[in-house]
């Protein structure tokens, strides 16, 4: 398959594009900083992509077939306005090329960070363990621009019913696991000692665009970390010290070291399980 990935050279993107080469697609890595790499399906192509119809022309003459957005400000800045509207924009410019194009697979970067999460004045948690049904209500512009990319999605699909778009909902993306576990554990509690391992996120990510299945369409959202804590504390001990008030979901529970994010979901429609192995 033709992919494009916008964020080439991010962390993130980086994982994605040697995940995908390895698995024999071709890719069109697009950024602002170069992407470098050797490998024959590989191009790279440098672009704003604030620009709407420069996003077009690229996508026309590439002839993408799936589309990774892993662009943009990975965290508030200044809590001003850089954040929220460089990926406001980006995202936007994406989608929309996209369905004029009548690219129909697109996986984009959302965050678990559309809840109030580390990046907030004081996390909110409705219940744990926390899945895709919680309510969405950041009080920050990264956040908030990854809450606006999803109902982007979720308008872009209602006008092209055809497309399939997913928004991968990352928790912290890591190479080695070790380094979430180093924590101390009052300094994690505001991301509920989560984590990812970032070949298990560019997994999620190709099976999202990959997957010739029925089991979903339109736009779907997926909290994507890894199923236990990175804290060697238990679950149920850690909720007791830091979030006693947040009740358990109906029907669900958390002992050992059960992570506090439910991502069944992705399992469930995606296939994916999230592997700490450094090669996934």
């Amino acid at each position: 398959m033709k992919f494009t990935i916008f964020g080439c050279s991010g962390s993130v993107g980086k994982r994605i594009t040697a995940l995908a080469l390895s698995r024999g697609h071709s890719v069109t890595g697009v950024d602002l900083v170069p992407h470098e790499t050797n490998h024959p399906s590989f191009i790279f192509i440098p672009l704003d992509l604030t620009k709407y119809d420069d996003v077009v022309s690229l996508l026309l003459n590439v002839r993408a077939e799936a589309i990774v957005n892993v662009a943009g400000i990975p965290n508030p800045t200044d809590y001003k306005a850089d954040t929220h509207n460089t990926n406001v924009v980006i995202s936007w410019n994406i989608l929309r090329a996209a369905a004029e194009l009548d690219i129909k697979r697109v996986a984009q970067a959302s965050s678990v960070n559309i809840v109030q999460l580390v990046y907030s004045k004081q996390p909110h948690f409705h219940y744990f363990p926390i899945d895709e049904e919680h309510p969405c209500l950041p009080d920050e512009p990264y956040g908030l621009s990854k809450l606006i990319c999803e109902l982007q999605a979720d308008t872009i699909v209602r006008r092209y019913p055809s497309m399939r778009i997913a928004s991968l909902r990352l928790h912290w993306s890591l190479p080695d696991p070790e380094l979430a576990r180093k924590l101390d554990a009052s300094k994690a509690k505001n991301d509920l000692w989560g984590y990812v391992q970032e070949d298990s996120a560019a997994d999620a990510f190709l099976r999202a665009l990959t997957d010739d299945s029925d089991r979903w369409s339109g736009h779907e959202a997926f909290f994507i970390a890894a199923p236990h804590i990175a804290n060697t504390e238990s679950t149920e001990a850690l909720r007791a010290r830091f979030w006693p008030d947040v009740p358990i979901k109906s029907g669900k529970e958390l002992s050992g070291r059960d992570g506090f994010f439910d991502c069944s979901k992705a399992n469930r429609l995606l296939g994916w399980v999230h592997t700490d192995s450094l090669a996934a």
